[in-house]
């Protein structure tokens, strides 16, 4: 039997994953806390594979352990696998395997949800009827249809992005490394220049990898450069987005609205209930005072068609591995 140390585990996992791995005759050990160097040492002999999540930080030290107790998987029960040092898994014999989409719609309409809901002040609007205040001063947006969308990256998840935005009647502009230009001319949208996207977009959503040249793609420089009042969404990664830099074009109301589902030092915040503590992140204290930012904690993939997909793929992935067998060869991740 293949015995699984699954770290990070939240009740929708033990819901979702936890009950796909039993029902497949994997046995499952629930962590709740994250792998790293600390916690690695709760990894033992026997087991086989660990299984982890975005916020999991499996760097050389931790694979050193893990080969050193007869680990030979680590099974991403999500896309990205920036926390997995790749080179030292392939010297260590580890195989690692993803999810590499579960559902690009999830994603897709979570970005466009945060646009619409900066657009037409939905949290301001709520609080203010709470409090019995049905007023409508301050609560002005603007219609969708006519206006222009700007999306950066065209995977599965910005391509979905480009078409619930043109039902609203917007003209959609891109901008992709890679571009598919038959899907783009099929779907009636078309690609630009980054800086075209700059000067004519007002909503800017991002919808690349994390890689060492996307790191703060959207830095002080490219803020300047954006058209004045821009609403910026990220439900991609948090580092593509210097926050310093964008806090400063907050003040100045060069950006004039933020959704965010990814904050690039979420590690140890997002997930988790603080309600309880003292804020200790000055950058992200800041951001959440400004009334036109809506922050998410990393939510955009959480619906149960998602959490369904994950269990299924990840299960497939370690069965696979059990039977000595490869997973499919889009799901490996190798340096």
């Amino acid at each position: 039997m293949t015995t699984v140390a699954m770290f990070d585990t939240k009740r929708y996992d033990r819901d979702h994953l936890g009950e796909s791995l039993l029902a497949a005759g994997i046995d499952v050990k629930f962590r709740e806390f994250r792998l790293n160097a600390e916690t690695v040492e709760t990894v033992t002999e026997g087991t086989d594979v660990v299984c982890v999540f975005v916020n999991d930080k499996v760097d050389r030290a931790v694979i050193e352990h893990l080969a050193s107790k007869g680990v030979r998987m680590i099974a991403l029960r999500c896309a990205g696998f920036n926390g997995v040092d790749l080179a030292a898994a392939a010297e260590h014999g580890l195989l690692v395997a993803r999810v590499p989409a579960y559902s690009p719609y999830a994603v897709a309409e979570h970005a466009v949800t945060l646009a619409m809901a900066l657009n037409r002040r939905i949290p301001q609007a709520n609080r203010r009827v709470r409090d019995m205040n049905f007023t409508l001063d301050g609560l002005v947006g603007f219609d969708m249809h006519g206006k222009t969308v700007g999306l950066i990256g065209t995977g599965k998840i910005g391509k979905i992005a480009g078409q619930i935005f043109k039902g609203f009647g917007t003209r959609v502009i891109m901008w992709d490394p890679y571009p598919d230009l038959a899907w783009a001319q099929e779907a009636g949208l078309e690609y630009v220049t980054l800086s075209e996207i700059g000067r004519e977009a007002d909503i800017v959503s991002l919808h690349v990898p994390l890689f060492p040249e996307t790191h703060h793609i959207i830095n002080d420089l490219v803020l300047a450069a954006l058209k004045p009042g821009v609403i910026l969404i990220n439900v991609s990664r948090g580092a593509l987005v210097d926050t310093v830099a964008l806090i400063e074009a907050l003040k100045t109301g060069q950006v004039g609205g933020v959704g965010l589902d990814v904050y690039e030092e979420e590690e140890g915040k997002f997930f988790e209930d603080l309600s309880g503590e003292i804020m200790d992140d000055d950058v992200l204290a800041r951001l959440l005072t400004f009334p036109n930012v809506i922050v998410t904690a990393h939510q955009a993939f959480l619906t149960k068609e998602a959490l369904d997909e994950i269990a299924r793929v990840t299960t497939e992935n370690i069965q696979a591995f059990g039977r000595g067998e490869q997973p499919e060869p889009s799901r490996i991740v190798t340096a």
